[in-house]
């Protein structure tokens, strides 16, 4: 190996790093708030880029007839909840967020598709569809069972999961789809080229992280989201509605991982089921960083794809496996620093 090849290894180990932080970011920040181990974040990664790629296209991505549909369950579970104590207001809120919301969308998906949009009109729309899924996700699928233990909202997890990549193939089908690049833009230095679509993730990724710092240190919702994370109990206690914590977390959870497949799907062809390998790269780093620390989750995805990048050179056939054999050491280290972890009871 020379300088070269050391420099290109290192390049693409960083772009693909850039990924898993945002992915693992994502993960830590549910687990925290939620205690969901979120398995279909690499159904948002897909949802996100095929969706973004079918608008491309020209054609209307199914995933917002599935926001729309997803809405109308959780408008009826919203009035079963409610019934006792049924508020003009309170109806109308939910219509308006369950129902007037997702049609908004699918009706901007459909006056858009055939058009020759511009990428950020593309990159919008795929945002807005796929947050209203994770929206409705927590919704329907997590919120009535919030106090259970983690094993079962892991269960519903992969329930989820399964779901979700059904409905994938379902709407996008088994051929695999590629996305135009969000620039076209290219630099060199020395013997490294960097394409528009590389620069676009570290930038992306960087402007993203800072958002996320500047959101939980300087505002409102971020700082319940926080407390939320820190003590459940505690921020019930003082007002804060852990429900609503739930949702803002899934709904960034969503439109991380869309983004992240918008960022992808210039570079590679992905297919209805690609996101759940990614997803799961993402899970190692998140799990690296303990499922509570962003910083080192951050630095851990870096390393990650490094590995990966490396594992590909070297031995391309175990590339998946070296990968994975990342988290046993960890767990190994932690299990024994914390032989045993009492949960904690709502």
């Amino acid at each position: 190996m020379n300088t070269t090849i050391l420099l290109f290894l290192i390049q693409d180990g960083i772009t693909n790093g850039a990924i898993y932080a945002l992915l693992g970011l994502a993960l830590v920040l549910v687990f925290a708030v939620t205690r969901v181990i979120l398995i279909p974040q690499g159904e948002f990664v897909t949802y996100g880029a095929l969706t973004y790629a079918t608008l491309s296209a020209g054609q209307t991505p199914g995933t917002a007839q599935l926001a729309v549909a997803m809405g109308i369950v959780a408008f009826g579970i919203d009035l079963f909840l409610a019934r006792k104590s049924l508020h003009a207001m309170r109806v109308f809120r939910a219509f308006a967020v369950d129902i007037v919301f997702p049609c908004a969308i699918l009706g901007l998906t459909l006056f858009a598709a055939g058009r020759h949009n511009t990428i950020a009109i593309n990159t919008a729309l795929s945002l807005l569809i796929v947050a209203a899924i994770g929206l409705f996700l927590y919704r329907i699928a997590f919120q009535p069972i919030a106090h259970t233990s983690v094993l079962v909202l892991l269960i519903a997890s992969v329930g989820c999961h399964l779901a979700m990549q059904g409905f994938g193939l379902v709407f996008f089908g088994a051929e695999g789809l590629r996305g135009p690049a969000i620039s076209n833009a290219a630099l060199t230095i020395g013997p490294l080229s960097f394409s528009g679509q590389s620069l676009a993730v570290y930038g992306i990724t960087i402007a993203f992280i800072v958002c996320l710092w500047l959101f939980f240190g300087y505002t409102l919702y971020g700082k319940a989201l926080r407390a939320t994370a820190v003590n459940r109990l505690g921020a019930r206690l003082v007002g804060i509605r852990t429900s609503l914590s739930g949702q803002l977390a899934f709904l960034l959870a969503s439109v991380i991982g869309a983004l992240s497949g918008i960022l992808i799907v210039p570079i590679t062809t992905l297919y209805y089921d690609t996101g759940f390998m990614i997803g799961l790269k993402g899970f190692i780093v998140a799990i690296i960083g303990g499922l509570v620390s962003y910083p080192i989750t951050a630095f851990a995805a870096f390393g990650v794809g490094i590995v990966e990048a490396f594992s590909s050179f070297y031995a391309s056939n175990f590339k998946e496996v070296i990968v994975f054999t990342l988290i046993i050491p960890v767990l190994v280290l932690r299990s024994l620093a914390a032989p045993e972890v009492e949960e904690e009871q709502d």
